[in-house]
């Protein structure tokens, strides 16, 4: 398996769904496409400016920093995370040294969240200076017909790799770094996974929530 490709899983392999996953809640929220979704968050990209998120998982807590110059990727993190689209989702694809990466899930309450939502690609946003050093957080294309690497916006990888992933630089928007739970990280990236990357044992995102 090619390990440098960061690409999302739409067909993910059946496990045990967790139980009592949070919905998204209700709204009047336009259901987003390729057409409005950048328009949506560069307005949404005004109004709410926080840029400070913590996961909890399994392992741990995960505090993050994302990035105010990469508003379309940071806004669109802060949406979902209000939207509750994180909640109950799953770290599917661990590679030891490499990467972790999340934001999906085989139950098919995450593919009802995502109807809500929309589905959309967001542009890539990769000329700020950012490089894949261990810890930041980045963005996953599409595994769709995609020669642009246009960004899947459900999903995203965090660089677990001592010394970075350097030679993803220049393919994937990174939008953020961990300031707190890189040991978090390095527990998860050294669960036992089967052929596919996929932890044996599912590790569940319980929340995501916004700290400031």
């Amino acid at each position: 398996m090619d390990t440098n490709v960061i690409e999302t899983k739409d067909t993910l392999s059946k496990k045990t769904p967790i139980k009592d996953i949070t919905k998204a809640p209700e709204s009047n929220f336009p259901v987003l496409d390729d057409k409005n979704a950048v328009p949506f968050f560069a307005e949404y990209d005004k109004k709410h400016k926080e840029n400070k998120v913590r996961i909890t998982t399994d392992f741990g807590d995960i505090d993050i920093f994302l990035y105010n110059d990469t508003k379309y990727h940071r806004s669109n993190f802060i949406y979902l995370t209000k939207r509750q689209y994180f909640d109950g989702t799953q770290f599917y694809r661990v590679i030891d040294n490499y990467i972790v990466q999340a934001g999906n899930s085989d139950d098919k309450k995450t593919a009802k969240k995502r109807n809500e939502i929309g589905l959309y690609l967001l542009p890539t946003d990769t000329k700020k200076g950012y490089k894949h050093d261990r810890g930041v957080i980045s963005m996953p294309s599409s595994d769709i017909d995609n020669p642009y690497k246009l960004a899947s916006p459900y999903e995203f990888f965090i660089v677990q790799q001592q010394g970075g992933a350097h030679f993803l630089d220049g393919d994937y928007t990174i939008f953020g770094e961990v300031t707190k739970g890189m040991d978090v990280i390095d527990k998860i990236a050294a669960v036992e996974t089967d052929d596919g990357d996929w932890p044996l044992e599912n590790i569940y995102i319980r929340k995501v929530e916004i700290i400031e």
